[in-house]
């Protein structure tokens, strides 16, 4: 070998490959592409919105309108957030548009017929819904009936009893304090203002909190070794989220405030985000739904991890029928009609694999708000409920078909 080669040169002659040098434009470009297709539901529901903001003239971004769309739709991402836990287990529920008619049937006799305590009636309520669920639980999880049959077992079932609680009548109204689940907001606490100080507070420590939360997990990344995304996406995106929530906020504080709804909805999603990211139950979903075989073989006890996600789903459902009723203030035998498709929808749209195993809180949430946005926007418009149906309708299919699309352009089956 001659003395005069260079290192570069003595490795190729060695065998060696050089990796050449990397393009900066390259990789911002790379991180930036695989960054929106991670948040493309998410893009999704901008583009929605958009695309109202124009044909309906602004009054979908009206602070009123904006506040209702959350009060409106709370009992859909509920029922969401217990769903997509369901698909993600390889499972599906058909009943739990009956199970909130039933429970909101229940609560109605216990607080205005019965002249029980709103919390206890609240209390009760939630604990029928629990019951509901070990019942279904139990010939899913120990039997081994398929969800699929229980469920719709169950769907007929508790519309009957719903029936048979109400005798076929409605009943109201509901005491102020149990009301406050569906319609009550959070304000005024310094003062009746235009803008309500309280709701700016804390969106501006949701700002904090998010912002602390990405730089100590950028951190962490960096301190293993892992790859980042460069420095002036990474901020970029905390300045969007930041504009978006700080837009939201405004809408709230101009109106009424932070609606009860949204507050059971925000711990709702925090306590679920965490169960299904960073505890030993949500591994086990997860495996359970990627493949059952495997996961019972690798000691995951498969039976009570799906018994304990139903009676989950109950209490959920209990949960969206209570805030369905306080909302409306009256139990009537036409609620909880199309809940459960409305739930399968958003976890579907919002990115739960039909075959299980894939799926998160926050899809599921964002899901919902899409189905919300239609409706909300549709009506705005004045479409009729024949086309609001057909709309929604394509828009999960077109949402499965871009699922199966994606699992085969990376080889999957």
């Amino acid at each position: 070998m001659s003395s005069t080669q260079t290192p570069a040169a003595e490795e190729i002659a060695a065998g060696g490959r050089i990796n050449p040098p990397e393009n900066k434009f390259t990789s911002w470009l790379s991180h930036l592409l695989a960054d929106l297709g991670k948040n493309g539901i998410f893009l999704a529901l901008l583009a929605v919105i958009l695309f109202f903001a124009v044909v309906t003239d602004g009054i979908l971004l009206r602070p009123q309108n904006i506040s209702n769309l959350i009060v409106q739709n709370g009992y859909i991402l509920v029922l969401a957030i217990g769903m997509v836990m369901i698909i993600i287990a390889g499972h599906i529920d058909l009943s739990v548009g009956s199970v909130a008619a039933f429970v909101g049937a229940c609560s109605g006799v216990f607080a205005v017929t019965w002249g029980l305590p709103w919390w206890l009636s609240i209390i009760m309520s939630l604990a029928i819904g629990a019951l509901v669920g070990m019942w279904q639980g139990f010939w899913i999880a120990y039997v081994g009936i398929p969800a699929f049959i229980v469920t719709l077992a169950g769907m007929l079932i508790f519309r009957g009893l719903a029936l048979v609680v109400l005798g076929n009548a409605n009943i109201g109204s509901f005491p102020t304090e149990y009301r406050a689940l569906g319609n009550g907001f959070l304000n005024n606490v310094f003062g009746d203002l235009d803008l309500d100080p309280l709701t700016l507070i804390v969106a501006a420590a949701a700002v904090v909190a998010l912002i602390v939360g990405q730089f100590r997990t950028r951190a962490g990344r960096q301190k293993y070794g892992q790859d980042v995304e460069p420095i002036v996406w990474f901020v970029a995106k905390l300045v969007l989220i930041t504009l978006a929530i700080g837009f939201f906020a405004y809408a709230l504080a101009s109106y009424k405030g932070i609606p009860v709804t949204l507050i059971v909805l925000a711990v709702l999603v925090l306590i679920y985000g965490i169960i299904m990211n960073r505890s030993v139950f949500g591994r086990h979903v997860y495996a359970i739904g990627g493949n059952r075989h495997a996961a019972e073989l690798s000691g995951i006890k498969t039976r009570k991890t799906d018994f304990l996600l139903f009676v989950n789903m109950g209490v959920l459902a209990a949960l969206a029928g209570l805030i369905f009723t306080a909302r409306l203030n009256l139990a009537g035998p036409k609620a909880g009609d199309g809940f459960e498709l409305e739930a399968i929808s958003a976890a579907f749209i919002g990115g739960a694999a039909v075959q299980g195993g894939v799926g998160t809180i926050g899809g599921a949430i964002i899901g919902g708000l899409i189905i919300g946005v239609l409706n909300n926007g549709m009506s705005i418009l004045g479409l009729g409920i024949e086309w609001q149906q057909a709309v929604k309708g394509l828009v999960l299919l077109l949402a499965v078909a871009f699922d199966v699309f994606n699992k085969r352009r990376s080889g999957g089956k």
